[in-house]
Formats: structure tokens, sequence, C-alpha cells
């Protein structure tokens, strides 16, 4: 009844312009504050699970890479004493070796053990450094002295009795070892010596050429080493990270509390939620709650990355885990915990100045609707009464002029109005009806197009994801990079438009055959000449091609003819390099070759009269030729596309081959994995927020010592 009085009541033409803009203007200011501060919480959400995802990768690779030294220095191991480089006979020589790895990789303890009760050692034991060395079966009283710099006898000792429960433990790891038949982490542990070193071991079986158990290696690391990483971190302003098993105890943290406590005189984990950091603890507690209510296995049920978000203390926080797994039996968790509050006080800042603009924009939008409604009114109120003059009969009407235009212009049309009023009714339903005709065909045009567009962006969308898959696919694994006296190393990462970049890692016969290539253009045809490559290369490569000239004129016709038949123009830069016997033969046109000498020194080679571009004519064989590079041991070669020296930060500067060089011989003693991390993270801290336009890829190639 109210609503129907409402509706029936007469409003005043001021009442009814003033109401509707006032709700208007009420309506979009609200909904412009509203929809401000959803676009900033989501914003929020969405940077802070990338910033988690990002750091946890970072901690995943950090792990990887560290863990992966004493396993690679442990297969050499393995290699010279099977080669007899090292011979076990001679313990004190291959204790010399093992205190040189420990001095090169920062290990704490290297040790090689028999069934039959021998034993050498070398590490650092209460804070000091020793070698141990027990030549003769069963004997409990080895050779125990301090080294010098070279392994050599500085200071010793005798008559050290070695404990019953050492021999125990060893016993029981040689067992554990000869039936897991493969190498394993053990569990993380205090040393007797130095109850405050906390450490983990990898261990390796050594068997008999004719399959039967013979020993054992180890290699024992700091846990400290983990710690140290994640306090370099920066996690927002308060965020933490920290590492657990599934047990429950911490292994590593970024706060700068101990993740350990003494025990009289010995140190022992904390559980993570009994960690002194208020944000971890927290953490550790509502993980360990929420999958210990959820799963029977705790824990150990987490076999993907999660995200979370949970309330301490009045503050919301986000949360992600990811699972840590490797085949040689490790199972940690990665957690890293950011405050909310450490995104949002910009937000709500923001939210702040908003409500006072609009305030401010809602008073001053109501005092000029007022001022222009009341102006509008007054002029419309004169056209109304000679309207209804009008409508009596009286057609020759004069009204004041207006200061408005359209007014004005309203007000001199009613003198003339009577006379056109008849033509306008006849002529507007024709006019009418051919524009809305015109808006219909319009209409289904653009409904087409758009039917159009969006299935070629979906084809498009599908056939680079494809392609990005394939380019993945053929590059090669870790494993084929594990070639004997030399240390190989490569990246590839395909930029967001697929273009061609390739590379290759063949070992045929002993010789080490290795392709990198950069198609011209982007898209499809770059990706699928890519492929072409890869394919024409491994087949000429396993018909034992070696010779540059017949290689590569062979290759160019092949995908020149490939080419024509795809009516397309893109080609290739490609260089070839073969290495045999601490010799590289270089061929064909790319990117300069970076040869480097092992104190670091750079020596680059321009490789532009060394080939012609692949696919671009029917015949090279006359501009092909080819330079050979004789590698000592810790000599290598770099390869890389202008994905790397052309990446351009948001300043539009380039990257460049110096500056790739100087990484390069700054890196050069390191080994060629980290020479690589090195290079990719100087060119990502270049490159910054600017989107990446080109594959980005390298290959590091080093003689081994």
């Amino acid at each position: 009844m109210i609503i129907a009085k409402l509706i029936s009541h007469k409003f005043r033409l001021r009442t009814a312009l003033l109401i509707p803009l006032l709700l208007e203007i009420i309506a979009a200011v609200g909904l412009v504050g509203y929809l401000s501060f959803r676009s900033g919480q989501e914003a929020v959400n969405e940077l802070a699970n990338r910033l988690m995802q990002e750091i946890s990768l970072r901690i995943e690779k950090e792990i990887s890479n560290y863990l992966a030294i004493p396993q690679q220095v442990q297969q050499m191991n393995l290699r010279m004493i099977r080669a007899g480089t090292v011979g076990t006979q001679d313990l004190n020589a291959l204790g010399k070796v093992f205190w040189n790895q420990i001095q090169s990789f920062g290990f704490i303890y290297i040790s090689y053990a028999t069934v039959d009760g021998q034993y050498v050692g070398a590490g650092y034991v209460d804070k000091k450094p020793m070698i141990t060395v027990n030549n003769k079966p069963d004997i409990t009283s080895p050779l125990i002295y301090e080294p010098d710099e070279f392994g050599n006898i500085k200071t010793k000792e005798v008559d050290r009795k070695t404990s019953k429960a050492n021999l125990n433990e060893n016993k029981l790891l040689q067992n554990q070892l000869k039936n897991s038949q493969k190498s394993i982490w053990g569990t993380i542990y205090n040393w007797k010596n130095d109850p405050e070193q906390i450490s983990i071991t990898f261990s390796s079986p050594i068997f008999s050429p004719n399959g039967e158990f013979e020993g054992m290696m180890g290699t024992d690391l700091s846990v400290e080493q983990l710690n140290q990483f994640l306090r370099r971190l920066q996690i927002g302003n308060a965020g933490k990270a920290f590492i657990m098993e599934p047990s429950g105890q911490l292994v590593a943290t970024s706060g700068l509390s101990p993740y350990y406590k003494l025990v009289g005189k010995r140190a022992e984990r904390l559980q993570a939620k009994e960690s002194l950091e208020p944000l971890i603890q927290s953490a550790a507690s509502y993980i360990t709650k929420a999958f210990t209510n959820q799963h029977s296995q705790g824990l150990k049920a987490i076999n993907a990355p999660q995200q979370f978000s949970y309330t301490y203390e009045g503050q919301e926080n986000f949360l992600f885990i990811a699972p840590y797994r490797e085949s040689y039996g490790l199972d940690w968790l990665i957690v890293i915990v950011v405050p909310q509050s450490d995104f949002m006080a910009q937000i709500h800042q923001n939210t702040r100045a908003t409500v006072l603009l609009c305030l401010a924009a809602l008073g001053v939008a109501l005092s000029v609707g007022m001022l222009t409604t009341s102006w509008i009114a007054e002029s419309i109120e004169q056209i109304t009464q000679a309207t209804v003059d009008i409508a009596k009969g009286s057609l020759d009407q004069h009204l004041p002029s207006s200061r408005l235009f359209e007014l004005d212009q309203l007000g001199k049309s009613f003198n003339s109005m009577a006379g056109q009023l008849k033509t306008s009714f006849t002529t507007l339903e024709d006019k009418v009806q051919e524009r809305t005709a015109e808006l219909a065909s319009a209409n289904a045009e653009i409904a087409a197009l758009n039917v159009r567009l969006k299935a070629d962006n979906l084809r498009m969308g599908a056939e680079l994801e494809i392609l990005k898959q394939m380019q993945q696919m053929i590059l090669p694994k870790p494993e084929e990079l594990v070639i004997e006296g030399l240390d190989i190393a490569g990246f590839m990462e395909p930029a967001d438009e697929v273009g061609g970049d390739y590379y290759d890692v063949l070992n045929v016969d002993g010789v080490v055959t290795i392709g990198m290539g950069d198609v011209t253009g982007h898209g499809l045809e770059s990706g699928i000449l890519m492929l072409m490559t890869q394919t024409a290369v491994r087949t000429l490569n396993e018909l034992r091609e070696y010779d540059p000239v017949r290689f590569l004129d062979t290759l160019n016709r092949t995908l020149y003819k490939n080419l024509q038949r795809m009516n397309s123009d893109r080609n290739l830069t490609l260089l070839l390099l073969n290495y045999a016997n601490g010799k590289a033969s270089i061929s064909g046109q790319h990117e300069e070759a970076i040869v480097v000498r092992r104190g670091g020194h750079i020596e680059r080679i321009d490789t532009i009269d060394l080939g012609f571009p692949i696919g671009l004519d029917d015949s090279i064989a006359g501009f092909i030729s080819h330079t050979i590079v004789e590698l000592q041991p810790g000599d290598g070669i770099v390869l890389y596309t202008d994905g790397i020296t052309e990446a351009r930060n948001l300043q539009k500067r380039q990257y460049g081959i110096e500056r790739l060089c100087s990484e390069v011989s700054q890196h050069w003693h390191r080994s060629a994995l980290e020479i690589k991390q090195a290079v990719i993270e100087s060119v990502r801290h270049h490159i910054g927020n600017q989107k990446v336009f080109d594959d980005i890829t390298l290959l590091v190639l080093k003689r081994r010592r």
C-alpha cells in the first residue's frame, strides 16, 4: 500500500533530478571503493602465493644443489678406487685425497671402511682437523694424526682406542647398505665428540666386480649450511621459512633462534612446534593438527605443494607447504609462513584514502547537483508551460533565451514545431527500421568475427603449449650429461611465445658432439624447424659423420628442402662442437664461442667465418670451416644463444656478451652446474620484472682436472 502511494505520488522536477543523481553517485562511489578493496585483497593473495612458491623453489633448488655435491664427489671417489687411481692398499694416500676434498667442498667428514675392519677417515673432530687410518683388519688402535694443508702428517697421536660402540654402529650401517644395494642418506644426528655439531651422512656401498660387498664410503654434511641459507632469504617483512621432517623435528629455520636445545652437553633438535619463533611455532602447530586429524599418516600424507591461511593471535597468516623427497631416502617438508599484514598495510591505507575522497566527492557532487537541477528545472518549467499552450492550439510561442545552448535551441524550435510535426511522424518510423537493420547486420558480423578470433586463439595457445612440451622433452637428460673426463651443465628456458632455441649433447664412440642453435622468429614454424634440426643432427651423429663440412652441408640440404615444401622463410644459426681426447673442433655460424682457461682467462671465438645460416640456401659447403681448440684440464667452453646476451631489463638495456664473460670468468673455479646457476641467476636479476621475449639457453663444458 505504501509502495503504491509512493509510485502514484507526484514529484517536483528538482527532486526527480536530484535524488537519482545522488543515488547514482553514492552507488558508484561505494562500488568503486569496494571493488578497489577487493581487488587489492585478491592482488595480495596472488602476490603472497607467488612469493611463497618462488621461495619454495629457491629453497628446493638450494637443497638439491647442496646435497648433490657429496653425491658427485662420492661417485668420483668410487670411480677412482675402481680405476686404481687411488689404491685402497695405500689408505694414507686415500686419506690425503679425502682431506683435500674436505678443504675444497666444505664437508665435515669423509670416510672409507671395509668389511674386514680397514678404515680411513678425514675431517674435523672436536673442531680439529684429523685423519684416521687403520691399515690392518680388526685393529682398534688406528693411526690418528693432524694433517697440514696438503694432508701430510703434522702432529701424530697413537694408542687412541676405538670404542666398540663406534665399531658396532659401523657394522650396522654396512649391513644396511649391503641389504639396500644402493646409496642412502642417514638420519640427522649429533657428533659424540662435538655435541653441537648436527650433520647428515650420505653413504654408498662398495661391491667387487663379482658382486660381493666389500665396504662403504660416507660423507658428512653440516645442517648449519641450510640454516645459513634460509636466514639470508628475504620473506616479506616478517615471514619465516623452515624445513622439518614428517616427525615434526626441525632441520633448518630462517629464524635467529636456534633449531636445537642443549640438554647437558648434548644438542637435541627441537620439534617445530617448540620453536622459540612464534610464527614458526604457530605454523607447525597448525600443520600438525590439520594433518593429524585428517590423515592417519600425519605429515607423511603431504605429497604435493599446498597453501593455507590461518589465524594466530588475531592475525591472518599465509602458509605454504611443499614436500621434498629424493631417491636416496630423504623426506623433508619445506614450510613458508608470511603474515598477511606484510602485504595489507598499504591496502588499508589506500582504503582510508579512498573513503575520504569518496566522501569529499559526494559532498561536492551533492552541492553541484542541487545548483544544476535548479537551473535546469527553471528552464524546463518554462518550456513545459509553452508546450501546454501548444497543446491548446497556440503554436506561436516565444520563449526567453537560455544560457544552456540546448534549451535555447529548443525554445526557438517551438515556433516552427507545429508545421514540422506531421512530417517528422511520417518519416520517423522508416528511419528507425533502416537503422535497426543496419545495427543487426553489424552485430552479426562482429559476433562471427569474435567466434573466429576465439577459435584462433585457442588453436594457437594449444600449438604453443605442445611445442613448449616437445622442446623440453628432447632436451638431454641429466644422466646424458655425465661423461667421463668432462663436467657438463645445460639450461634451456622457453619464452612465453615459443622460439626455436636448440641444444643437444650426444656421446657416441668416445666422441662428444654438442649442437647449439637459434631459429629465426617465434611460434609454430620456428618450433618445428628446431625439432627437425634435433632429429637430423642425431641421425648424422648416429651415422658417425664427424666431418664438419659434410655434416653441416647434409643437414642444410635436408632442412632447406623441408622449408621449401613448407613455404617457410625460417632459418637458423647452428654451432657444432666435436670433442675427443682434449681437443674440440668448432664449426658453423652462431653466437661467439667462449673458451675459458683454467684460471678464468677468456678467449672469444667469432664464428662468422665458420659457416652459414642453415636453411637459407640449398648449398653452403663452400662457406663451412672449422677451428681446433685444445683443452687442458680445468679449461672449458661456454655456448649460449642470444636470449642471454640480448635479454633486456625495464630500462631496455641488454645483458651483453661482456657481462656474460665476466660472470663465467668470476665463477670458473666452481663446477659446471654452479657456473651455469650463477649465470642464470645473474641474467634473471638483470631482467627483473621485464617480460622474457626470447628463449634462454646456456651450456657449460669443463674438462675435469
